[in-house]
């Protein structure tokens, strides 16, 4: 067995390949070489994640997201993607974060990071498990639709059905797929003060749903 299956789709640092690369007189070529062999995919500077062909797992973006820049949780339209709210295929992964915003640009793909209020990051938060093996974090679809509302620039609207007519035209989630909203999670990110008239009007109109 390569010594590299072990880890699964789980990213790992410098330190765990160091650690088992001890028998090697030089580690650093030798880590070099696994990654030109494709055992090993650089993510970032001393974070990787062992290739699908050595750990016989599909690759997580999820995971490697969590992983790349925290704390962080999934989130915007990556989240909606991933619960099927929205149609459109995502082509980066956007995930919150309260520290600076950030991008990666590596072999998986574009991984963004988006800046939200310290107060505001913890609301709504849910843990996944795929198959007893992995977790990331991700944001509750609700808290994923503040989010985004959050996260936009300019954005003015004053009424019920200006919230109903941005949400359905121009992000074009699926509310009907929707069960059972939390209206808590919406409640508790108004309180936090940011984008309250915004907000305020997401409740009223998942209200009347």
């Amino acid at each position: 067995m390569n010594m590299l299956e072990q880890f699964g789709n789980i990213p790992i640092d410098n330190a765990v390949l160091y650690s088992i690369t001890d028998k090697y007189k030089f580690q650093r070529n030798k880590i070099a070489t696994m990654e030109k062999r494709n055992e090993l995919i650089r993510l970032k500077k001393g974070l990787y994640v062992v290739s699908s062909k050595i750990s016989r797992k599909p690759l997580s973006v999820e995971l490697i997201a969590n992983h790349l820049y925290g704390p962080s949780y999934i989130s915007f339209e990556t989240a909606l993607a991933f619960y099927g709210l929205i149609p459109e295929r995502v082509y980066s992964v956007r995930s919150a974060t309260f520290k600076r915003a950030k991008r990666f640009d590596n072999a998986v793909g574009v991984f963004e990071y988006v800046t939200v209020p310290h107060d505001y990051f913890s609301i709504g938060i849910s843990q996944q498990t795929v198959e007893n093996e992995y977790s990331f974090l991700i944001a509750t679809p609700e808290k994923a639709i503040c989010d985004l509302l959050l996260a936009k620039n300019n954005l003015r609207l004053q009424s019920v059905k200006a919230m109903n007519e941005y949400l359905e035209e121009e992000l074009r989630i699926d509310f009907s797929i929707l069960r059972n909203i939390d209206t808590e999670i919406f409640k508790k990110c108004i309180d936090t003060g940011k984008k309250k008239r915004e907000l305020t009007m997401l409740l009223r109109f998942l209200s009347e749903l």
